[in-house]
C-alpha cells in the first residue's frame, strides 16, 4: 500500500505516510480471552468515509484493505490503513478520524471467545 501510494501523481506534495495495522488480540476490551473473530464491511459506507477523509487539508491518498467476511485468529491483520498527506497535524488527525468513522460506521466484528 506504500508503494501504491508512492506512485500517485501528488506524492511529490506529501511529507508523511502514517499506516495502521490492526490486529486480532487475544483478549475483548473486557477481559474475556478471544479464539478469533470476524468482520464485515459496509464497501459503500467506507468508499464514503474515504472519499470524506480525502477531502481535508494536506490529504493525498487514504487507503484501506479490511479481511473481511472470513474467520480471522489472534495475531491476524484485521485493517490496513495508510494516509498519506502534507504534514504531520493533518495526517494524524485524518488518520485517526478515517479509522473511527471506519470502526463505528463501516465495520462489526464478531469475537469468538474461549471456553471458560
Amino acid at each position: 500500500m506504500v508503494d501504491t501510494i508512492k506512485k500517485h501523481p501528488d506524492y511529490h506534495r506529501a511529507g508523511m505516510i502514517l499506516c495502521h495495522n490492526g490486529i486480532v488480540r487475544g483478549t475483548s476490551r473486557d477481559g474475556r480471552k478471544v479464539s478469533g473473530l470476524t468482520i464485515s464491511v459496509d464497501y459503500d459506507k467506507l468508499r464514503h468515509v474515504i472519499e470524506t477523509y480525502k477531502q481535508q487539508p494536506g490529504i493525498i491518498e487514504i487507503l484501506v484493505k479490511i479481511a473481511d467476511n472470513r474467520h480471522l485468529n489472534v495475531g491476524d491483520d484485521v485493517m490496513l490503513l495508510v494516509v498519506a498527506g502534507d504534514i504531520r497535524e493533518n495526517v494524524i488527525a485524518v488518520l485517526n478520524d478515517t479509522l473511527n468513522a471506519i470502526k463505528t460506521s463501516v465495520t462489526r466484528k464478531t469475537e469468538f471467545f474461549m471456553p471458560i
